[in-house]
């Protein structure tokens, strides 16, 4: 069973780490607890939409990115039977893009096509 907290927390693990950020930078910039923050990014704890935002905030991306991101990685997981993320190796999840589009159009964009791709691969 896939556990959306633990896909959640593994995506702002990862977008904290790649911009080489402490968990204490970001708790004191999103106004949450360390031992909070490091708990939601663990999968232990479930974080609300605001305290989502605060964090997304803090780290500088938008919570749509976050939220396309853990889409991605549960409807990957889904496709692929796997029990959590936790299970699935770092070179096989979707890569965290470093920007955002900002217009979704035409053909190409039918359904998920990143999703597509990787099963395909």
């Amino acid at each position: 069973m896939v556990l959306l907290r633990q896909l959640l927390g593994d995506v702002l693990r990862r977008l904290r780490v790649r911009q080489a950020r402490t968990l204490r930078e970001v708790s004191t910039l999103a106004r949450v607890s360390l031992g909070y923050l490091s708990e939601v990014e663990r999968g232990q704890k479930e974080a609300s939409s605001e305290l989502l935002a605060s964090i997304c905030g803090a780290l500088g991306v938008p919570l749509s990115q976050v939220l396309r991101e853990v889409s991605d990685q549960f409807a990957l997981a889904e496709l692929q039977h796997a029990p959590v993320l936790a299970d699935v190796p770092e070179h096989e999840r979707l890569p965290i893009p470093d920007s955002v589009s900002t217009t979704i159009s035409g053909p190409e964009f039918e359904g998920f096509p990143e999703v597509k791709d990787m099963v395909a691969a």
